[in-house]
């Protein structure tokens, strides 16, 4: 388990059946006693305990683990499952924004354009990336390979990990709600299958500027969220402690989410979430996108342009009804 030292505050039993573990393999050796029998025992009420606890996730839970710093990241997924990849900077405009990547590579014999946030794994990544939120650069560049992938006739594959777009003044300054804007206008005008998945944290218009697409997945214990839980609660009862009520009232969970129709598919995770198992995790997200490109490929055009914007027009309508 790749990140099984960082434990959350609810998996708390876990983690002390993992520290008797790991006493008991400090103890196991040729001049000891064999515990190796015990320590079978115990990971498989580790393992146990574990699945009990994620079956039972959640909305604030849920929130904690799609922020886990040991998920995969857009980088672990290029990797992972793109090869030939060619990475392309800029927005011919300003300048590069290291917190959204993307550029050229194949999945399989596809070629493909991607794209993604990157929040980085240790402090200078994560100062590097920005933490994943993109300034209006980024969201530039993304319309950019997006014009490229339309030129040469590629799909695009989006992964969308981020608490939100940039909100400093400079990022303002330079047009940022524009930027998503335009973002969002040509993801929704594509005229070659898109599809996205929300790996961890979807976070406002700095997730939906790269998830205007035909397929929008997420992972199991991802969100997806017109604002920050602390931001809503901060807003509402001007109280950030109050986030664990504002998730829950928010609707922002995955299955909360495809019941609202406003996103089409889950991908299921490993036990315990996808930190623990990221090979798997990938494996999985590689098979279901390639999956959603063969059906869209399908497609002419026209009709992926019509079927994606009648897909958002139907979202918007049945949020309105039910506030009725």
């Amino acid at each position: 388990m790749s990140s099984a030292r960082t434990y959350l505050d609810f998996e708390r039993p876990v983690a002390e059946l993992d520290s008797k573990i790991d006493e008991l393999k400090a103890l196991n050796g040729p001049e000891s006693l064999d515990v190796s029998d015990e320590v079978k025992q115990l990971q498989a009420k580790a393992a146990k305990q574990l699945t009990a606890i994620y079956k039972k996730l959640g909305p604030w839970e849920k929130t904690q683990v799609a922020r886990h710093p040991a998920r995969p990241h857009f980088s672990d997924y290029v990797k992972g499952l793109v090869t030939e990849f060619t990475s392309l900077a800029g927005d011919r405009k300003f300048s590069d924004d290291d917190a959204l990547l993307g550029g050229l590579g194949k999945m399989g014999d596809q070629s493909v354009v991607v794209m993604g946030h990157e929040k980085g794994r240790d402090t200078e990544a994560r100062l590097k990336h920005n933490f994943g939120m993109a300034n209006p650069e980024g969201y530039r560049k993304a319309v950019r390979l997006m014009e490229l992938a339309e030129r040469f006739d590629l799909p695009v594959i989006s992964f969308v990990d981020t608490a939100g777009a940039y909100p400093g003044r400079g990022a303002e300054e330079r047009g940022q709600a524009e930027a998503i804007a335009r973002s969002i206008d040509k993801g929704l005008s594509l005229k070659v299958p898109f599809v996205s998945v929300i790996t961890g944290e979807g976070g406002s218009g700095g997730a939906v500027a790269i998830a205007s697409s035909d397929c929008v997945m997420m992972l199991e214990h991802s969100i997806y969220s017109v604002i920050s839980p602390e931001g809503c609660a901060s807003i509402l009862w001007r109280d950030a402690a109050k986030a664990q009520d504002a998730a829950k009232a928010m609707k922002i969970t995955a299955q909360d989410l495809i019941k609202l129709g406003i996103v089409d598919k889950i991908i299921k995770e490993p036990a315990g979430g996808a930190h623990r198992d990221i090979p798997a995790t990938i494996k999985s997200v590689g098979e279901n996108i390639a999956k959603e490109i063969n059906l869209l490929q399908k497609f002419d055009e026209q009709t992926l342009i019509k079927k994606r914007q009648d897909k958002f027009l139907k979202i918007g309508r049945s949020l309105a009804d039910n506030k009725k």
